[in-house]
């Protein structure tokens, strides 16, 4: 494929996956944006400085530098969401591949755990586990992942159902194939195109639900620099500091739209009907 047609012909997606490299970027390289200066370091007698020359997104309540933590939250914050993405993609394409490979009982018990899961509402179900594990970034991302992995297997059951139906698969069953190779040639090469798209959809979303953890105590702790809790030390200040919360906001609404945005650009670049 070369590159400059691949381009031209899809730039909406060319556009945001370099901005969210840029963004990915911005984030491993952290120490060098900000120029060194540590997200941690709190300077007490400069607390609550207005954006200006020193402190181009002011201070907080301790005296430290917002844009380093605005620019190290996004390590944080891309960190656990591509955590959970790979989790949920992973966990969710094996148990819906089985369910829908195998059917029988290994069906029955996968999709009626998925459907026990799907009954709870998923934010408050991840708070009651980050609350029972204790707060922390980790933990946040374990108490999303099993509340979002069951979009995952039953999207993989249904593809697996569909593409076990066709007509070179019946033929593989028939002659013997044996089982791992009817899923590794078969199965998985259909199943993850799909699947890919909607974890690239899923990463502003996941990103979104572990802010809000964060922003109710339940994911990162203090001082990790990270949205969600900069929103909640902010809260306090947003009249007499609304930069406290004007930046991390803005950071968490820009890295999900531009994440959104990718995905949808993904799905109609690898969208079948186009080809």
């Amino acid at each position: 494929m070369k590159f400059k047609p691949f381009v031209q012909k899809n730039r909406a997606f060319c556009l945001f996956a370099a901005l969210a490299l840029l963004l990915v970027l911005t984030a491993v390289f952290a120490p060098v944006v900000t120029g060194g200066v540590s997200p941690e370091d709190a300077v007490l007698k400069d607390a609550l400085q207005p954006p200006g020359a020193g402190h181009i997104f002011g201070t907080d309540k301790l005296g430290r530098d917002i844009f380093a933590r605005v620019i190290y939250g996004a390590r944080t914050s891309l960190a656990a969401a591509f955590s959970v993405v790979l989790i949920i993609f992973v966990l969710g394409t094996a148990l819906g591949v089985a369910a829908g490979s195998f059917g029988g009982w290994a069906d029955a018990v996968i999709m009626r755990i998925a459907d026990l899961m799907v009954s709870f509402p998923g934010m408050v179900f991840a708070m009651a586990v980050a609350g029972v594990m204790g707060a922390s970034v980790r933990n946040a991302v374990i108490a999303v992942s099993l509340v979002s992995w069951t979009k995952y297997a039953r999207l993989a059951r249904s593809l697996t159902l569909k593409i076990r139906s066709l007509d070179y698969v019946s033929a593989a069953v028939v002659t013997g194939t044996k089982t791992s190779c009817i899923l590794t040639r078969y199965m998985l090469p259909n199943v993850i195109p799909t699947l890919v798209v909607t974890a690239a959809a899923d990463i502003g979303g996941m990103m979104l639900e572990l802010a809000g953890l964060s922003f109710l105590g339940f994911g990162a702790k203090a001082p990790t620099p990270e949205w969600g809790l900069m929103l909640n030390e902010g809260r306090q200040f947003i009249q007499s500091a609304p930069w406290m919360m004007i930046y991390p906001g803005a950071a968490l609404f820009v890295v999900v739209a531009v994440f959104n945005l990718l995905g949808d650009a993904l799905r109609d670049l690898l969208d079948p009907r186009d080809v």
